[in-house]
């Protein structure tokens, strides 16, 4: 199965991309950056295919013809909002993941599942007091969710992860940024406290990455059925089939709760 990732330079791209090389059913992955992937470079896989890309609101059909052939996507590409101004924080986190989704669609005529990786925080109504983040967030879901009912072939699914935790992966941390929160002092305390005492907020990245990597294939799409059929918490579907899967949920996919 051919998967493609962005983001792959970050906390949660890195262990996706970890997990990806891991599983033999995936025969291809197509990396979407705009620089080099060491993990990429060192681990030699010839299914890995690091695709040098600078504008990620422009789609040109020979990139395209390049991706033709995936079934997914974990899109995992994103910036803290304390690093760029408004304007900036917008057009990474919404507009480049719905100029891709819209771009995708046009040349494609199968099913195609497309993971949003969001965040705790993000909502559909959001108030005075929500985060900027978390109200672009919401936005961006809202119109992927208005894609999938659109065109029905485009399975797309909204991840909010919460305290998202890479120590116990030692494969990546060579490669997880410094400025990571988990690798800062002050916030990588939150995560260790999450880690022991608010089980339910902590997000480790390898069992974070397998159940993005797992939706990206189409492997979870009965265990969230039967999540929303008995009314299980931290997973909601909007009409047009547009899931949204909270980090409680994605605790239990994992097998952590």
């Amino acid at each position: 199965m051919h998967l493609i990732l962005t983001g792959a330079t970050g906390l949660v791209g890195s262990g996706v991309l970890d997990v990806m090389i891991k599983m033999k059913d995936v025969t291809k992955i197509s990396i979407l950056s705009r620089r080099p992937v060491q993990m990429a470079e060192d681990v030699k896989d010839p299914r890995v295919n690091v695709i040098l890309h600078q504008d990620f609101n422009q789609y040109p059909k020979e990139l395209l013809d390049q991706l033709k052939d995936a079934e997914g996507c974990v899109w995992a590409l994103g910036i803290s909002q304390t690093k760029v101004n408004t304007e900036d924080y917008t057009k990474i986190t919404k507009d480049y993941a719905l100029s891709f989704s819209r771009a995708f669609q046009s040349q494609s005529n199968k099913p195609f599942n497309f993971v949003y990786v969001s965040g705790y925080g993000s909502t559909f109504t959001p108030r005075f007091w929500t985060p900027f983040y978390g109200k672009i967030k919401g936005e961006t879901e809202l119109e992927l969710a208005a894609m999938r009912r659109e065109n029905p072939l485009f399975k797309s699914v909204t991840a909010r992860p919460n305290a998202i935790d890479p120590h116990q992966h030692p494969e990546i941390l060579p490669y997880v940024p410094s400025d990571a929160p988990a690798m800062k002092p002050s916030l990588g305390l939150i995560v260790k406290f999450a880690s022991q005492c608010a089980k339910w907020a902590h997000s480790p990245t390898q069992p974070l990455g397998k159940v993005l990597t797992e939706l990206a294939m189409g492997r979870l799409d009965g265990k969230i059925e039967e999540a929303i059929g008995k009314k299980k918490g931290g997973v909601e579907k909007l009409d047009g089939g547009f899931v949204v899967l909270e980090n409680t949920a994605l605790r239990r996919l994992a097998g952590l709760d």
